[in-house]
């Protein structure tokens, strides 16, 4: 393995996953700003970290194998802790939606991969509307406090609904895509 920009960015949003966890649970005035700037940073290394990967021709194996599981830890740190700090059904079910909808469709990714069918999971315009609105969101639950009249809680409870829903339908998008090759009566070669 090759390290280049691009992997070194990625590595530097999973070494932030600790940092982003100590910081929200410190009890300093501003804490909330700092740890929603720096899932923010996080977000901004993870569009950052493709972006140089092609326009620098630094594509990896490791680089497309590392990044969605960087954010995917990232994202469900944040969601976990966001469930801890605004204990509500709501924030709950999101966040177990969006959790689960990441498992599944890593698995059936996985899956269709192993039997040569990847291409019918590629990633969808419905998700990354799902992920900026999950994005966003996130980073307002971090911060929470109002900003002039703008109610940041309540904005930010909002869009992550609708990035839940949003996560129901790309998963539901995916497996119709991809329910053909699960009702067949091969079974994939396992690989561990």
């Amino acid at each position: 393995m090759q390290l280049n920009l691009p992997t070194g960015l990625t590595l530097l949003r999973i070494a932030l996953i600790p940092v982003f966890v100590a910081v929200f649970f410190m009890s300093f005035r501003g804490a909330n700003l700092l740890c929603a700037a720096l899932f923010g940073l996080a977000a901004l290394t993870d569009w950052l970290d493709g972006y140089l990967a092609r326009r620098l021709d630094q594509t990896s194996a490791f680089g497309a194998f590392l990044d969605p599981v960087a954010d995917k830890l990232m994202v469900a740190a944040a969601l976990v802790l966001l469930v801890q700090a605004i204990p509500t059904p709501w924030m709950a079910v999101a966040a177990v939606i969006i959790i689960g909808r990441e498992i599944a469709v890593s698995a059936l990714r996985e899956w269709m991969a192993q039997i040569g069918s990847q291409r019918r999971v590629a990633v969808s315009m419905i998700g990354k509307f799902k992920t900026t609105a999950q994005m966003v969101a996130v980073l307002l639950l971090l911060y929470r406090e109002p900003v002039g009249f703008f109610p940041t809680l309540e904005v930010g409870l909002g869009l992550l609904l609708v990035a839940a829903t949003l996560t129901l339908w790309s998963m539901g998008n995916y497996l119709i895509a991809a329910w053909p090759a699960l009702q067949s009566q091969v079974p994939p070669v396992r690989s561990s």
